[in-house]
């Protein structure tokens, strides 16, 4: 039988995952940083305080979570077992909000790359990805 937790299981585990300085932001950090870029962290004066934020070149990276973000990989369809419609609603809401930033940002001219959770287990793959982005 597949492991089922009560409401407040799901709730505590669902809590104590981080918003900013999740692993995966932090290897896209650490791969941007030695390729030779230089960053802001969350600037709260743009639209959903970006990850990292490169102003001269008018550039930022979005790192989302499969699962928080409705990616369409494996782990962004898991639908958790208790207290489904709230999660899915909540989750459906952070795409909303996404979506909406994202037109805020490029209406002020930036020029936004969304990097996955699941991407990240392919360092050199994201270091393509982001050298690309970055130097365009």
């Amino acid at each position: 039988m597949a492991d089922v937790h009560t409401r407040e299981q799901r709730s505590r585990n669902m809590a104590a995952i981080r918003g900013k300085d999740t692993k995966p932001e932090m290897i896209v950090r650490r791969i941007a940083h030695q390729l030779g870029f230089r960053f802001r962290l969350h600037r709260r004066d743009l639209p959903g305080a970006p990850d990292l934020v490169f102003p001269r070149l008018r550039r930022i990276i979005n790192v989302h979570g499969c699962y928080w973000h409705m990616h369409d990989c494996r782990w962004g369809c898991v639908t958790p077992k208790t207290n489904a419609e709230f999660w899915q609603t909540k989750r459906t809401g952070n795409v909303d909000r996404d979506k909406r930033n994202l037109a805020a940002l490029r209406r002020d001219g930036w020029k936004v790359l969304t990097v996955w959770e699941c991407e990240v287990k392919d360092a050199d793959r994201i270091a393509v990805k982001i050298t690309k982005f970055l130097t365009k």
